[in-house]
């Protein structure tokens, strides 16, 4: 159970990093777009990208938390 724990925490920390990446390219090319293309679409909507990331985040944590909970009783 304590290998299940450490493989969500390495899950949340790779998501969190991916869910940065992510939302920087997005914004930027909203940017961009709002300069050369005429996207309609503000760059702060880039943002709303964080939000599936953020809860998969969530469950990966308390995934490990529960697994660290239930290898401490073992």
């Amino acid at each position: 159970m304590k290998k299940l724990s450490v493989c969500f925490w390495v899950l949340a920390a790779l998501l969190s990093d991916i869910m940065c990446a992510v939302v920087a390219w997005n914004y930027r090319s909203m940017l961009c777009g709002i300069n050369y293309e005429g996207y309609s679409a503000p760059a702060s909507a880039a943002f709303l990208l964080a939000v599936p990331f953020a809860a998969g985040i969530a469950v990966c944590v308390a995934l490990a938390l529960y697994f660290k909970k239930r290898s401490a009783k073992q």
